[in-house]
């Protein structure tokens, strides 16, 4: 039992860092989870690999929506006195993240240019971070270089996400035949929710209606199941959905 449970404890050290190199993430976690397999893994699990997972992703958009309910500001204001306290990398990337979410794109656009030009440059989260409020505040042709560079160095990092903000940024700068490509990419990888409806949006906006159909249907059925806390956290992308086609008829 006792070879059992050590090479247990090795195969889910492997398997993390699989997830670490396929990810992107920081090369320490693999001396981490080498040299101390089993404390290494915990770690990991807790730190890296459960807040990626797309449960915990969902769980955190319910309690960024309930906490913007409630007290839309403090998550901000948190931030700003954590960065102001202790001016670390790690606070200032919280602060960009937090004014990006309440929708202060020039502000988070210039918080994360800042933390572009620091130790942590090439982390994939943080580049991934910047070019979101870079599209936010209008810097298309900043967004589709540093998006590009990223899906390049990085290929196996949230490949759906930046396909889908590549995909947008491509259409906002008029290159709609890259940007069809990379929303068709994201839904035949994953058929999410929000892949499939930003590929009929853009198939809706560019006359393409043998594209949109399939998609449209498939949102629909989705909508017509899914719970109705769900649907209240994608309102926004179904009333997207709903414009688009209005649109388009």
């Amino acid at each position: 039992m006792q070879i059992f449970g050590i090479g247990l404890h090795i195969l889910v050290a492997i398997f993390f860092a699989i997830h670490v190199v396929r990810t992107g993430r920081e090369m320490y976690w693999l001396l981490v989870l080498f040299i101390f397999p089993l404390l290494g893994s915990i770690v990991y699990f807790f730190a890296v690999f459960l807040p990626a997972s797309r449960f915990d992703q969902s769980a955190a958009k319910a309690g960024r929506a309930l906490q913007a309910t409630l007290d839309p500001g403090r998550e901000v204001r948190d931030a700003q006195r954590a960065f102001e306290l202790t001016p670390t990398a790690h606070n200032q990337m919280r602060l960009a993240k937090a004014l990006l979410e309440t929708g202060q794109a020039a502000k988070a656009a210039e918080q994360y240019e800042a933390c572009l030009q620091g130790p942590f440059a090439r982390d994939a989260e943080l580049r991934l971070g910047a070019a979101r409020a870079r599209l936010a505040s209008g810097n298309t042709a900043g967004t589709i270089a540093l998006l590009e560079s990223l899906a390049a160095e990085q290929p196996g990092f949230r490949p759906e996400q930046v396909g889908i903000l590549l995909g947008q940024a491509y259409a906002a700068a008029g290159r709609q035949d890259e940007a069809g490509s990379q929303f068709a990419a994201a839904a035949q990888r994953s058929g999410s929710l929000e892949a499939r409806a930003e590929l009929a949006i853009w198939a809706l906006a560019n006359g393409k209606p043998h594209i949109a159909e399939p998609e449209l249907q498939e949102i629909e059925r989705t909508r017509k199941h899914m719970p109705g806390h769900s649907r209240k956290l994608n309102a926004d992308l179904f009333r997207r959905v709903d414009a688009a086609r209005a649109q388009a008829r």
